[in-house]
């Protein structure tokens, strides 16, 4: 439920405050002063497309705020806290929500939910579960075939919620099954292919038995190999160097020497016998050194190019399942992945088998399901359609019958049923579409026929008429009057008017006025109450707030409203 709106410079609303409320608010004002400015700021804190030509002449930006009471729990505070945003608790399980719009003279917008900048996107998702708004052009909505299917499933209640979520649900399970049956059977010949050239390129891996971090040990291997005499040279220098054969020092005699010079010293400095121990150490890996070198020399001797061909003839192998498959460590990945898609791929047969199976018990699943759900709309079309008839009747439309025709479709995840509202406004008369069989004003009546029925059974939280009375007067604008009133029992109701006879039954009056200093013009919202109320009634009635019949008049009607609580 909205409790209020705020307006600044939009359209010519200089600045206003809607307190709106719980119950049926009807909002009166002349021509042009700005009342459908309230349904388009509405519209835009529900996430519609912003326009710049609804900002103010001469303003940098037009804004709107609106504040809601919403569940504390539940689909609205899940998608503003989604969004960032937070909920003012008020210590009932309800809280207050803050929505903002604002557009730019430029034709930027930017939004607020919950004290945070979001996507206009997210107000959009916030409206489904927030109002439902009946504008002139909205009528157009009973045209969509979609929607009339909405309309009977919100009446159908849990019998249709039940059958739709289990048609929904086998639905998606054949689709699912079909759908792969089909890739399988359209794509045999592609995956034949594949299964080919996947079984050689694992039979090749498996030939050539790679190892992890092979391709760079070879690498190594092959540059000592052919490098040999250069490497023999080095080596055979260091190690004669350190071994003391040829005509080099001995360094292992020189640092033994060294050693016991220092030993002998070290009785009368303790520190020598640290130098001394280090020399010896120094010996030690000087040994090691040498032997080490010897053992790398014999290894070369024992190469020869014999080796180097049989190392580069490896590595030819291991480059090619490199180039083949992005690099070595992509090749033993397929060997471990592959099999099993092989696997599945060379079971396509069987599988064809098992899903042909599967799609055929699916589908009379699917078919089951399909029939529970056609039964049970058709069950729940019958009585909308008595009880939207009943409801005309008592709209200045006795003559007029609805009919709610499920007829069948083509399939979808929604069903296998067409729904069409048909109207037949005389008796005698085949029942039509109602946007083909009912003028502005019946269309008008249909509509909220509908929605006092539905809402009767699935409420929601906020209704937004806009004009829903145009087209009509007299004992059918009372009647509007009254519907409005009672659905405004179980949903908020807010009603854009220019009939008096409407605006009677509402709890609260809102008007818009203009006014005009000759240059530029700015429209307010007031809350009419007792005299000020009465003479607007007298205004809509017959243009004159001050002529005693209408306000006679007025008086009449507003007595009409305390009669019916």
């Amino acid at each position: 439920m909205i409790e209020e709106m705020r307006l600044r410079d939009l359209g010519v609303i200089a600045e206003a405050t809607l307190p709106i409320g719980p119950g049926f608010t009807a909002i009166t004002g002349e021509t042009g002063a700005g009342k459908t400015m309230v349904v388009t700021g509405l519209g835009l804190l529900l996430g519609q497309r912003a326009d710049s030509g609804a900002v103010r002449a001469g303003a940098p930006q037009a804004s709107v705020d609106g504040v809601w009471l919403v569940p504390e729990n539940g689909p609205v505070a899940e998608r503003v806290r989604e969004a960032g945003g937070d909920l003012e608790p008020l210590g009932d399980e309800r809280a207050e929500l803050f929505l903002g719009r604002t557009i730019s003279s430029e034709g930027r917008s930017r939004a607020t939910v919950g004290g945070r900048a979001a996507p206009a996107g997210v107000l959009s998702d916030l409206a489904d579960e927030l109002v439902v708004v009946h504008g002139q052009s909205d009528q157009l909505r009973l045209r969509s075939t979609a929607a009339q299917r909405d309309a009977l499933d919100r009446f159908g209640g849990a019998p249709v919620q039940s059958a739709l979520e289990a048609y929904a649900t086998a639905f998606e399970h054949w689709r699912d099954v079909d759908r792969e049956l089909h890739s399988i059977t359209t794509d045999r010949d592609a995956r034949a292919r594949e299964a080919a050239e996947l079984r050689a390129a694992i039979d090749e891996i498996e030939q050539a038995a790679p190892v992890a971090g092979e391709d760079a040990e070879l690498a190594v291997r092959a540059e000592r190999l052919a490098n040999a005499e250069e490497l023999r040279l080095a080596a055979a220098t260091a190690h004669d160097a350190l071994s003391g054969e040829g005509e080099a020092p001995d360094v292992g005699a020189l640092l033994a020497e060294a050693r016991r010079a220092l030993e002998r010293a070290s009785g009368r400095d303790p520190q020598l016998e640290d130098f001394a121990g280090q020399a010896a150490e120094l010996g030690y890996r000087v040994a090691d050194l040498a032997a080490s070198l010897a053992a790398y020399l014999a290894d070369l001797d024992e190469s020869g190019p014999h080796e180097l061909a049989a190392v580069e003839e490896r590595r030819a192998v291991i480059n090619g399942l490199a180039r083949a498959h992005g690099s070595l460590d992509e090749a033993l990945a397929l060997l471990e992945t592959g099999s099993a898609r092989l696997a599945e791929l060379d079971d396509d047969g069987d599988r064809i088998e098992r899903l042909t199976a599967e799609r055929d018990a699916a589908a009379s699943a699917l078919d089951e399901t399909a029939a529970r759900l056609t039964a049970a709309r058709t069950a729940a079309a019958e009585r909308l359609g008595e009880k939207v008839t009943a409801e005309m009747r008592a709209l200045a439309m006795p003559d007029a019958r609805v009919v709610v025709a499920v007829t069948p479709g083509a399939e979808s995840s929604h069903g296998r049923d067409e729904v069409a509202i048909l109207l037949a406004p005389h008796p005698g008369s085949e029942p039509r579409p109602v946007s083909r069989s009912a003028s502005g004003g019946e269309l008008s009546r249909v509509m909220l026929a509908i929605e006092v029925v539905i809402a009767s059974v699935d409420p929601v939280p906020t209704f937004v008429f806009d004009e829903v009375d145009a087209g009509i007067g007299g004992a059918a604008a009372i009647e509007v009057g009254r519907r409005l009133a009672r659905l405004a029992e179980a949903s908020q109701v807010i009603a854009v008017t220019h009939l008096a006879q409407v605006a009677a039954f509402a709890t609260n009056h809102l008007t818009v006025v203009k006014a005009s200093d000759g240059s530029v013009t700015a429209s307010d919202v007031r809350r009419l109450e007792g005299a000020d109320r009465e003479a607007e009634m007298a205004r809509l009635l017959s243009g004159m707030p001050d002529s005693d019949a209408a306000l006679t008049h007025a008086r009449e009607l507003l007595s009409l409203r305390t009669a019916a609580r």
